[in-house]
C-alpha cells in the first residue's frame, strides 16, 4: 500500500517562469532515483509563488532518507535552492501536510 503525501513549498519572487521551465522536463536520472526510492507519482501545482505537491510513495520518510545523500538528488536540490524561498535539505522526519478533511 502506498502513502499519499501533500507538501507545500514557495518560490522566490520572480522565479515562477524559470521554475516552470526547469520542470518542463525532469532529468531521466532523477526520475529513476525517485522511482527507486519508492515514488509512484509526484505532481506539482503552482498558484503564483505557492507550490502544492502530491506524492504517492511506498514510504515517504524512507524515500527522503534514501535521497538525502544521493548525488543526483543533491544536484537537483542545489538547482531548486536557487528558486525556492526555503530550500529542502532532507534533514527532517516530516510527514508532509496533515490531512484535515476528505470527502468520503
Amino acid at each position: 500500500m502506498t502513502q499519499r503525501v501533500a507538501v507545500h513549498t514557495r518560490l522566490k519572487a520572480g522565479r515562477e517562469a524559470e521554475y516552470d521551465r526547469v520542470h518542463a522536463e525532469i532529468p531521466a536520472e532523477l526520475a529513476a532515483r525517485l522511482r527507486a526510492a519508492g515514488v509512484v507519482t509526484w505532481r506539482i501545482w503552482r498558484s503564483g509563488r505557492d507550490l502544492f505537491h502530491t506524492i504517492e510513495v511506498e514510504d515517504y520518510r524512507a524515500m527522503r532518507r534514501a535521497l538525502a545523500n544521493d548525488p543526483v538528488n543533491l544536484a537537483w536540490q542545489a538547482r531548486m535552492s536557487e528558486l525556492l524561498e526555503v530550500e529542502d535539505d532532507y534533514a527532517g522526519e516530516d510527514d508532509g501536510l496533515p490531512l484535515v478533511w476528505s470527502l468520503p
